[in-house]
């Protein structure tokens, strides 16, 4: 088995979990390069994967300016950040796994995928929900025959409230400014979704969405800018800073990501918690992504679907079905044996179909319910021409995929219905 080897560039918290899923396959993947402008992150890897120093540097400039050393860059830095690195790694002849969202604006995504094309370099983009059981199991059911033709389809991405106080209210995706706007930040997961199970283009698309909840006319009477302050509400608030980083120990997602260190100490997260954004109020933040939104489409044969992505609720995914045959009710946060609920048209029944559903947690820190695995193991087979583009996330249909999030956020800022074919069009051809 020919092993692969890669660069990590971005060794934050996906750059981290792309490393791990490497280390767990060394048959097929060996971490042999890494950047990163924090020294402590950059040589957590450089550690645990036993890197050179030459190749631990602090830029994505200084480790392209390296002869190709390697076979796969992988891309995981900021949102805004993609374009010029993923750009100088394909023309320096590395294949790519691109951390999503593809880059922030629809003429960046573009550039990518055209750049990709020209040199003929493979391009992996992280929906990596594509690759969990749990979807890719819904689309084998679809792909059976069980449900007949798909008529309609309602999905939810449900946020969860805590980790939309945290990622979204005071964390690094709160301004569509500084990264990316809501939908595409958290969603073009869930829109590509869509589009792979439907497995048709989507012609028309409309959204309607506000931030609704988390701002300073909404704070309680009293509250301080800073949960340390003394707040007065601080046992009853669902989002207090200290009991969320500092108390619970466990979450050390949290920790790690209010710190920016790899193994923070108590006076660490307690010192963030006192100087960072992770311990600012979230209704003083300087947040401005909604925190509500839902996605009305049509794809060809008349077709529709809608997305909803809502803060206010525990987290997880769920999703209906609806076809001439039956109709499919599956729930990412249940138990396995109960995560697929079918009604059948010819036996006026539910019942409950048993797939294998490894993993059931869709919570932030858990792997994406298996995804972050899957993934690699589908770059793995893409890169050694096992297996080809059909059915995955490459620039091509990623590319096509975030456009309808970028026409469905156009569609929300002025009160419109876009043509999505027009609008694919426009960006995606020479």
């Amino acid at each position: 088995m020919k092993q692969l080897t890669a660069i990590i560039i971005g060794a934050g918290s996906r750059g981290k979990i792309y490393t791990e899923g490497f280390a767990r396959m060394p048959q097929k993947f060996k971490v042999v390069g890494v950047a990163d402008p924090i020294k402590k992150r950059r040589n957590d890897i450089k550690l645990t994967q036993n890197i050179e120093d030459k190749y631990c540097v602090k830029s994505w400039q200084e480790i392209l300016s390296i002869p190709k050393f390697a076979d796969i860059a992988v891309i995981a830095t900021m949102d805004q950040q993609h374009l010029e690195p993923a750009l100088k790694a394909l023309e320096a002849g590395y294949d790519l796994l691109l951390e999503k969202p593809v880059a922030p604006t629809a003429e960046e995504c573009a550039a990518i995928y055209k750049k990709a094309k020209e040199l003929g370099r493979k391009v992996l983009v992280c929906h990596v929900l594509r690759y969990t059981s749990f979807f890719s199991s819904i689309k084998k059911l679809i792909d059976d025959g069980i449900l007949g033709d798909i008529i309609t389809i309602e999905h939810t991405e449900a946020v969860g409230n805590i980790h939309q106080s945290h990622s979204y209210v005071r964390g690094l995706w709160r301004d569509s400014e500084s990264s990316s706007f809501m939908l595409l930040a958290k969603c073009c997961h869930d829109l590509d979704i869509l589009q792979w199970l439907i497995g048709k283009d989507c012609k028309k698309i409309q959204s309607f969405g506000s931030l609704t909840y988390f701002k300073e006319e909404n704070a309680p009477k009293g509250a301080p800018q800073r949960c340390t302050d003394g707040c007065p509400h601080a046992e009853s608030c669902y989002y207090n800073a200290i009991k969320l980083y500092y108390d619970d120990k466990e979450n050390d997602w949290f920790r790690r990501a209010a710190t920016k260190r790899p193994n923070p100490t108590d006076e660490d997260v307690m010192e963030a918690l006192k100087t960072g954004e992770y311990g600012r109020c979230v209704f003083k933040c300087d947040n401005n992504v909604v925190d509500h939104q839902t996605v009305n489409m049509e794809f060809e044969g008349g077709i529709t679907a809608t997305l909803t992505m809502a803060a206010f609720n525990r987290g997880g995914r769920y999703i209906r079905i609806m076809g001439t045959k039956g109709e499919l009710m599956a729930d990412m946060r249940a138990d396995a044996d109960k995560a697929f609920h079918f009604y059948d048209f010819a036996t006026r029944e539910f019942r409950y179909l048993k797939v294998d559903l490894p993993i059931q947690d869709d919570s932030i820190v858990s792997g994406h319910g298996g995804g972050d695995d899957g993934i690699l193991i589908s770059l793995y087979d893409y890169i050694t021409n096992k297996i080809d583009a059909q059915n995955l996330s490459e620039i091509g249909i990623s590319c096509k995929n975030h456009l309808l999030a970028f026409a469905a956020e156009e569609a929300r800022l002025t009160n419109t219905v876009v043509d999505v074919t027009d609008y694919q069009k426009k960006y995606m051809q020479n």
